[in-house]
């Protein structure tokens, strides 16, 4: 009979917990399908008295994870104490130096350091595994280095942040505005410790640029992702993109282009009709177009401790059968440095503003994205409210550059009585 795999869990919060419950009330069910025992020998975190609804008993403690990463009788490393740096950087690169296997939920971690992680692990004949980093549950890493392996992948697109997904669709479910959604979503703990991770496109970032990664066989590259939160989404671009057949969604798309790799987060209109539209909640939702296979939706929880405990399992017991996969789907050493390219391939833009009660107010605007080289698909004015009158326009396809271009040119024309919004429209 094979020798037991043994593990080893630096961080034991919600996804700590749930990967020692699984182990505990499932030994026999992991047993049968690796054909060897799963056990946890030792773990670690900053509190060793907190009460984490399971027993910690049987196992060595240790209260220095980098101590913990570097036991004899551990064979699997797992990090789940998060942050970019410090202690998980420090564990992980010690597990990796010792020769252990590790497995990770930290999308921060591989989001700054993923390319010397990688370089290091294949180094040492180690496996560095992170399904738990991305999208929760959902298995998009896996199905990018091997299930979609033969494919050229074009485009990959989705939602990767449920409290913001969660915060817009309580928001045109309850009329309530951006910042009453904030505040409840902090009471019901979905939000960071740092809101601005969620809200501000940044955890979702960490996600796009993992995905990125294995999707184009390039190095991870946070740094060139285009950043914009949802904190400037109103109650009033919900209802009135709703009016116009789309919902808004702090949408991430990345696609290697002639010019580049394009990796944007943020806020985007998408139709109401399709899978992207309809999703609700904290639910994620992950979109990969491949040459061969087509568009392959997956679609389910992103977080909790259930759904990704579940993700770090899969890993392990991946490690117990015996697959050793590269890190980001081929050898470090053949990731390229991408060139970094700004998202500029076409799309319509959805474009909402107030304008003046003056004579000839929407003619001059109608003007300013002519010059621009925009036509207007669809426009629609609302009722005045203090003498200003709120304006939608749906152009057809354009540049960002363009767009930028029209707005600059309404700057000039003293009808607008509001900064414009304008949100891309991605087509799914």
């Amino acid at each position: 009979m094979s020798s037991p795999l043994r593990l080893a869990i630096a961080g034991l919060g919600t996804v700590g917990a749930g990967v020692v419950k699984i182990v505990r009330q499932k030994s026999a069910l992991l047993e049968a399908r690796t054909g060897r025992k799963v056990q946890i020998v030792a773990v670690s975190a900053r509190n060793r008295d907190k009460d984490r609804g399971v027993s910690l008993a049987d196992y060595a403690w240790e209260d220095d994870p980098v101590a913990l990463a570097a036991r004899d009788d551990v064979d699997v490393f797992i990090e789940l104490m998060g942050g970019s740096d410090g202690p998980a950087k420090a564990a992980t690169e010690a597990a990796l130096k010792a020769g252990k296997d590790v497995v990770t939920a930290n999308k921060a971690l591989l989001a700054h350091h993923g390319q010397a992680l990688a370089e290091l692990a294949e180094a040492k004949g180690c496996v560095l595994r992170f399904e738990a980093a991305v999208a929760g549950g959902i298995p998009i890493i896996k199905s990018l280095t091997e299930s979609l392996a033969g494919n050229e992948i074009t485009r990959v697109m989705g939602v990767m942040n449920g409290t913001c997904n969660y915060i817009l669709t309580q928001m045109e479910a309850t009329g309530q505005g951006y910042n009453a959604l904030f505040e409840e979503a902090d009471k019901l703990g979905y939000l960071e410790a740092d809101p601005n991770l969620d809200v501000g496109g940044i955890d979702a970032g960490h996600k796009l640029a993992i995905l990125s990664s294995i999707a184009f066989g390039t190095q991870v590259d946070f740094d060139s992702v285009e950043l914009e939160g949802i904190q400037r989404v109103s109650i009033d671009d919900i209802r009135q993109a709703a009016d116009m057949g789309y919902r808004i969604k702090l949408l991430g798309v990345a696609r290697m282009t002639g010019r580049g790799l394009e990796q944007s987060m943020a806020p985007c209109l998408v139709p109401a009709s399709s899978a992207l539209g309809q999703l609700e909640g904290g639910t994620n939702m992950v979109v990969v177009e491949g040459d061969q296979v087509g568009q392959i939706v997956l679609r389910g929880a992103g977080a909790g401790e259930g759904p990704t405990a579940s993700a770090v399992m899969g890993d392990v017991l991946d490690i117990a059968r015996g697959l050793r996969m590269t890190t980001f789907g081929q050898k470090a050493e053949t990731l390229v440095k991408s060139t970094p390219a700004q998202a500029a391939a076409p799309a319509p833009y959805y474009m909402r503003m107030g304008l003046m009660d003056k004579p000839g107010a929407l003619a001059k605007i109608a003007t300013a994205l002519g010059e621009a080289g925009i036509s207007i698909h669809r426009m629609r004015q609302y009722d005045h409210v203090n003498e200003s009158a709120p304006v939608l326009i749906v152009t057809h396809k354009t540049t960002r550059a363009a767009l930028d271009d029209a707005l600059a040119r309404m700057s000039t024309t003293g009808v607008v009585s509001t900064e414009p919004v304008a949100l891309r429209i991605e087509e799914v």
